[in-house]
């Protein structure tokens, strides 16, 4: 999907405007609306590209159409059914098997999908911002035309422009049948929840798990979906997609350990590998905009301003910045203000939050204890952790052995803490609180001089003694 927001000057023939931003979906929303509110004219850009399986959606992005939002709720629906059927040892009577209705629960995912598209709408016209569904391009430097499902072409002008047209779920065009019979999404959290409402689900992991992440905490995270029932083919890459009679996809795939072929039936195919930038229809060349040759990514400085001073990139589009919703709304309204409202703030894209919505959740902010090796070397890091177990996890007897929580801090007084990686229950509200310490220069013995909440799993989080260059194994702690 692309779009576009623009503070406008007046029409003129052609939609002159003294300010436009080319955005996605909330990012490009959140870019608009902030001009809008400092008092400018603005207009956006937005339309969504079908699938190749033909899926469109409506104004709110990825994020809200077919990535954080319906990934969460889903992932909520795991949770339960696991609620429920731990109901019994606190004393609810609940008649086992439960089940599952996909058609119930994915109605009222879109329910609320499209409440969020209309939302958006409103907001948008509220703040008197004039919203294009059309497909736009550059023609100039100053000037993007937009071509609307029927054909009709606008022209927009501005003095300037924000790209944040986000990224599309990469294919692997070079197997056969990827696209004709594939969907795509996210790896790791889809398997989860759908193995938690009761669906036989494989993930065939060609690599490493959650590339990008702490590879221990990646590690716990793919060990706790195997025992919880999913299963994963290690080591193994797809050459070949066939339909079969029956309606399923054959898979062939190759097992690079033992080099041998194999094969397997499955209902549903999802590519999860990666997502590329929307900026090949864009036509930047026309308006001087610069992109790395390798990843198509546009190249941005501090200010977020490409090549050409007068337009700006914001979100996943931009070349090394976290691909993450909520910076990229933030980096969106400090443009706003720098723009128009006299500020001179930056985005401050260090220790940024964010969680893995697996089973077991995920939460980190900082470095990796690799990335804090690769930094300061090994000497000058120290790792605090700790097993433990979540009260929630006692009187049903659950499996803790993955809730695991690390802080990789400086060796050196005041042991400065360079990152915390939580995994556990409600992993995004642990997370998101100990990000602002952090955030701040928090040290070790700050952290440690907290007072924790009792019983909670984020109590844990200030407990921790034990360093792992001690040599010592943590002991499972808990209530």
């Amino acid at each position: 999907m692309a779009a576009m927001a623009a503070a406008l000057r007046g029409p003129v023939a052609r939609f002159r405007s003294r300010t436009r931003a080319w955005t996605r979906g909330t990012r490009g929303a959140a870019n608009a609306v902030g001009a809008a509110q400092l008092g400018k004219k603005v207009a956006v850009a937005d339309y969504v590209e079908p699938s190749p399986r033909g899926t469109r959606w409506g104004l709110g992005g990825t994020c809200v159409n077919v990535g954080c939002i319906p990934k969460k709720l889903m992932h909520q629906a795991a949770l339960l059914g696991g609620m429920i059927k731990d109901a019994h040892h606190y004393g609810w009577e609940v008649t086992l098997p439960i089940q599952h209705s996909w058609k119930k629960m994915a109605e009222a995912v879109q329910n609320h999908v499209k409440s969020l598209n209309w939302g958006h709408r409103v907001q948008l016209q509220d703040r008197k911002v004039k919203y294009f569904n059309i497909k736009a391009s550059f023609v100039n430097e100053h000037t993007v035309q937009g071509v609307d499902k029927g054909g009709k072409v606008t022209l927009l002008s501005a003095d300037h422009i924000v790209i944040a047209t986000g990224g599309r779920p990469r294919y692997p065009t070079q197997i056969k049948g990827a696209m004709e019979y594939g969907v795509t999404n996210v790896a790791l959290e889809c398997a989860g929840f759908l193995t938690g409402i009761g669906l036989d689900t494989t993930v065939m992991m060609r690599s490493i798990p959650l590339r990008g992440f702490d590879q221990q905490m990646s590690s716990l995270v793919t060990e706790h979906m195997e025992s919880h029932g999913t299963r994963f083919l290690k080591g193994c890459v797809p050459s070949l997609i066939q339909k079969l009679p029956t309606g399923q996809l054959q898979v062939t795939w190759e097992d690079h350990a033992s080099g041998k072929e194999d094969t397997g039936t499955f209902d549903t195919v999802l590519w999860a590998i990666g997502r590329v930038p929307e900026t090949r229809n864009l036509n930047l060349e026309k308006a001087g905009v610069n992109v790395n040759p390798e990843n198509q990514k546009i190249v941005v400085d501090a200010q977020e301003a490409t090549s050409v001073p007068h337009i700006f990139a914001i979100g996943d589009v931009a070349e090394g910045r976290p691909e993450l919703t909520p910076t990229a709304i933030k980096a969106g309204k400090l443009l706003a203000q720098r723009l128009f409202g006299k500020s001179s703030a930056l985005m401050n894209y260090s220790n940024v939050p964010t969680t893995v919505f697996t089973p077991l959740e995920y939460g980190c902010v900082g470095l990796s204890e690799e990335e804090a090796v690769a930094l300061h070397g090994q000497e000058h890091v120290e790792v605090y952790h700790a097993y433990y177990k979540p009260l929630e996890f006692t009187v049903t007897d659950r499996d803790a052995s993955q809730c695991y929580i690390k802080m990789v801090c400086l060796r050196e007084p005041p042991q400065l803490v360079l990152g915390l990686h939580f995994l556990g229950p409600n992993a995004g509200e642990v997370t998101q609180g100990f990000a602002l310490g952090i955030k701040c220069g928090a040290s070790y013995a700050q952290v440690m001089q907290t007072v924790g909440i009792h019983p909670t799993c984020s109590e844990e989080v200030v407990k921790l003694h034990i360093s792992k260059r001690s040599g010592l194994e943590p002991t499972v702690t808990g209530c």
